[in-house]
């Protein structure tokens, strides 16, 4: 038997998922994928994806890799991966796009080989429903200054327990944060962050309590003290999911 590893790049509107990954009594994006692989394929296929969204959280850009077995070690391959784009998006609801499907070698891992993923947090301040449930809409003012002035300090730190959901089972709480801003597009505001890493509702967290800064509740001082407190406890209410974007996710062997 002969097997073949594939990547598989997608981006979804998670509004109407519990998230990427199957879970018991609920649907999610990793469910609706593993079932339209299987179908179109005709073998159990079981993807592995680059990250956990969570439940209302979307993606522009979001990897996964899964295992093909071919009859006999000299079956024929596809020369062209990208032929199945088609076939698979058919299956597949429409808030589910496949992009590409490409050969990886054999080890390649979708989550453990990502050098750098990327996040988007999209905040609007008037009523628009074209915007609902794809943006947060905060009904007030934010001194977007001072919230930069803080954004800043998450580059000086690598420690980020305040800002990471309890129990989550992972070997480390610390992150290398690259890239942290928020900048007007238009009415609306944005807020990017690029790390080699994130916690478990980490984004969410970072911006709610950067948010508190914004409103004046804290200053740049005690939004330093809630970092190295370590004490999720410390710092800000997480913002809605509905605002969320993984928008990048890097390889150092994909283009």
């Amino acid at each position: 038997m002969n097997t073949q590893r594939y990547f598989i790049e997608l981006s979804y509107n998670g509004t109407a998922y519990h998230g990427w990954q199957i879970q018991p009594n609920a649907i999610t994006v990793q469910e609706c994928l593993d079932k339209a692989l299987s179908v179109y394929f005709r073998q159990t296929v079981a993807t592995l994806g680059c990250g956990r969204t969570d439940s209302g959280v979307h993606a522009t850009q979001f990897f996964a890799h899964f295992d093909l077995k071919f009859d006999t070690p000299n079956a024929l391959r596809p020369a062209d991966p990208s032929r199945f784009i088609t076939g698979i998006n058919s299956l597949l609801p429409y808030q589910i796009a496949i992009k590409r499907v490409f050969e990886v070698h054999h080890d390649a891992h979708a989550r453990f080989d990502a050098t750098e993923r990327a996040y988007h947090y999209h905040i609007h301040f008037h009523k628009d429903p074209f915007k609902l449930e794809r943006s947060w809409l905060f009904k007030g003012d934010l001194n977007v200054a001072a919230m930069n002035d803080a954004a800043t300090v998450l580059l000086d730190h690598t420690d980020f327990s305040c800002f990471s959901k309890s129990n989550t089972q992972t070997f480390t709480n610390n992150c290398k944060i690259m890239e942290a801003h928020f900048q007007f597009k238009d009415e609306d505001l944005l807020f990017t962050i690029r790390a080699d890493r994130f916690l478990r509702n980490m984004v969410r967290a970072i911006v709610g309590t950067l948010v508190r800064v914004g409103k004046n509740e804290i200053d740049l001082a005690q939004f330093k003290e809630i970092i190295e407190s370590k004490n999720r406890s410390n710092a800000g209410q997480s913002v809605p999911a509905c605002g969320l974007y993984l928008v990048n996710v890097v390889y150092p062997y994909v283009k």
